[in-house]
């Protein structure tokens, strides 16, 4: 398994630097991620297949930066077949049909076979790929070396099944994982934990500032993200959200009369 990384050129304030897109090479030529469709991009991925075509795409999940770039694949390389899983809501936005994948559903990709592990949180149709004999896990957005992911709440972002996800992708003791954005994690169990830890850490401060009396996301961004840049606190204030309503479903916190409380304050 020697995937060949492609770079998506779309930088932007969510996407940062721009996404990484992986060619399968092999005999059957597979794309994971679709990128957003510039011209930079689909000349990239004509220059890796070297006068191969490309029979397939498999899309992480729904999110602008994985899907859209769909339809200008199928114009341009002829692309017989788009895989991703469904989401509804997402999925009639982008210009193709799409051949659903199910939770553990073996899909043929160059020359071997990737495993398809649903993994949400960030995105509910979230899945990883799987290539067992190299332990490797192409995994769109679960994780980002470096930073941490961004868990949208009212864009079917879901905190604890995030975590989940993180422990699901643990327990098969990757060797390298292939991420979406950023470089090529080679440590993927220490950030796999670090991220667990952080994610504990956030809810520890978002705990603590409810029992401090701030009743409103925009009041516990202000207590818990100090000095942070303006452009950041919409971001900020979407995990604040996860947060909160991963305390809701729980049982720990309540939303009532426009104010957040913990249950037992």
């Amino acid at each position: 398994m020697n995937p060949i990384p492609i770079f998506a050129f779309n930088p932007g304030p969510i996407t940062g630097d721009g996404n990484w897109t992986w060619l399968v090479p092999g005999e059957i030529p597979t794309l994971i991620d679709a990128g957003t469709g510039e011209s930079a991009h689909l000349a990239e991925v004509g220059t890796a297949l070297a006068g191969t075509r490309l029979d397939q795409v498999l899309v992480t999940h729904g999110h602008v930066d994985h899907a859209s770039g769909a339809g200008a694949l199928e114009e341009r390389f002829g692309v017989s077949r788009f895989r991703k899983f469904p989401w509804s809501e997402r999925d009639a936005k982008w210009s193709v049909e799409w051949a659903p994948i199910g939770d553990g559903d073996v899909i043929r990709a160059g020359d071997s076979e990737l495993v398809a592990i649903h993994t949400p949180g960030h995105a509910p149709d979230h899945v990883c790929f799987w290539h067992e004999p190299s332990r490797t896990v192409f995994c769109g957005d679960l994780a980002i070396k470096g930073t941490s992911v961004w868990i949208p709440a009212r864009l079917g972002g879901n905190l604890a099944a995030y975590l989940d996800s993180l422990e699901r992708i643990l327990a098969l003791n990757p060797a390298r994982m292939l991420p979406a954005h950023g470089p090529v994690i080679d440590d993927p169990m220490r950030v796999l934990r670090e991220y667990i830890s952080h994610r504990h850490e956030r809810e520890e401060q978002v705990v603590a500032a409810l029992r401090a009396g701030s009743r409103t996301p925009e009041a516990i961004v202000g207590r818990v993200y100090k000095g942070l840049k303006q452009s950041l606190v919409p971001l900020a204030h979407e995990s604040v959200m996860a947060h909160l309503l991963k305390l809701q479903q729980e049982g720990r916190a309540r939303y009532a009369e426009e104010a957040w409380t913990m249950i037992d304050a």
